[in-house]
């Protein structure tokens, strides 16, 4: 009887205890996020909009009520500090890699400038980053930082023309949670690793293009199921394009333009039924186009100008593209004449034949193409009259 009187006497003052100390961690964990975003905000040397010096204040009643600042609802940590296109110049302070609750983190459109700090490699729950238009420097940041590998739960990363440089590490590529990749118009280097979709089972867009990329596009790129756009325009790959390429099932966009490419166009590419874009020009491409390319009913626009492609068009060539707009073939070896078929491809609106080999009569049927706003023939050897 005694020892449950004195449970009941103990276990209140057991609970404030317990009470207090969580009540402490939790100021402490407040305190630790507010220290955080006072020195990124002391590391911004131009708000010309006055947003952070007229609301983020350590007087303020919660860092939650601060403009871009974002909390969770059960422990009032900071999960978002979004602030994109607020004319701010500065650097990033490591202090942000201590914001250890955040998920998302978007300071697109700003000037920050210097290096990535590697402390965001600290962000374990981070999903979301988006550090756009931006004038950092530096690679990725340092010499592939362990802690980048750390962001299991990241889902979006988003630095395009952020005037980033050197190699992309290649552990980003072990984020099996990543579904978007999006480091275009940037000045990165180096090539691809071998096992580029080892570990990416939910990647949907690789974003890559005008960069300074080499060497060729890894077969294990058809591993990456999910994938439905491959932007790997204006850099310097080279060597064939994988046919694992029509592995890729639900691939909607490909933008492999102004590259070094060799070889013919892999006919594995006519797999891809979900196709809506297919773009390689200038890409040094030779070969016979493959005849199946035409059969994807789904293609609106096919760019393939500028490279040694030769050979004639299918007899068939509209049969099966119906929504087809675009038809860019200019500055090729093409020779025979235009199928009547032509005339078929209802929705076309931009037809470019020109500098090739093309002979015979142009097709009157092309007068069926009520939607066509542009047509380039010159540069061909037609016979008879327009």
């Amino acid at each position: 009887m005694e020892t449950m009187i004195m449970g009941f006497i103990f276990l209140p003052m057991l609970l404030m205890q317990c009470f207090m100390v969580a009540l402490a961690m939790s100021q402490q964990n407040l305190t630790t996020d507010q220290y955080a975003l006072l020195q990124f905000k002391a590391s911004v040397t131009s708000d010309p909009s006055n947003i952070m010096s007229s609301n983020w204040s350590s007087s303020a009643t919660s860092i939650c009520n601060w403009v871009g600042v974002s909390c969770g609802a059960f422990h009032g940590r900071v999960t978002a500090l979004d602030l994109p296109n607020m004319n701010l110049t500065g650097s990033l302070p490591p202090h942000l890699g201590n914001l250890s609750f955040l998920v998302s983190i978007n300071l697109s459109g700003n000037s920050f400038n210097g290096h990535l700090p590697p402390e965001l490699g600290k962000l374990q729950h981070l999903r979301f980053m988006d550090l756009s238009s931006n004038f950092l420097n530096g690679s990725i940041p340092g010499e592939i930082p362990k802690e980048i590998g750390n962001l299991h739960n990241l889902e979006i990363l988003l630095a395009r023309n952020a005037n980033l440089s050197g190699l992309i590490p290649p552990n980003i590529f072990n984020i099996s949670s990543l579904g978007g990749i999006y480091l275009h118009t940037n000045n990165l280097s180096g090539t691809l690793p071998v096992d580029l979709c080892y570990h990416l089972p939910n990647l949907e867009a690789l974003y890559l293009g005008e960069n300074q990329l080499n060497g060729s596009i890894p077969s294990s790129i058809g591993r990456c199921k999910k994938l439905q756009l491959l932007d790997l325009d204006t850099n310097s790959f080279t060597g064939y394009i994988p046919r694992s390429i029509g592995n890729l099932s639900k691939l909607a966009k490909i933008y492999l333009y102004d590259n070094d490419f060799e070889g013919e166009i892999p006919k594995e590419i006519g797999n891809l039924h979900n196709l809506k874009i297919l773009s390689a020009e200038n890409a040094s491409l030779s070969g016979l186009i493959p005849p199946n390319i035409f059969n994807i009913s789904s293609l609106k626009w096919i760019s393939l100008n500028e490279n040694n492609l030769f050979g004639t068009l299918p007899i068939d060539l509209c049969y099966h593209l119906p929504n087809l707009e675009h038809l860019d073939l200019y500055e090729n070896q093409l020779n025979g004449s235009i199928p009547s078929s032509i005339g078929r491809c209802k929705k076309l609106q931009q037809l470019d034949l020109d500098t090739n080999r093309f002979t015979g009569y142009i097709p009157r049927s092309i007068g069926n193409l009520s939607k066509l706003a542009q047509i380039y023939l010159y540069d061909n050897d037609f016979e008879g009259s327009f």
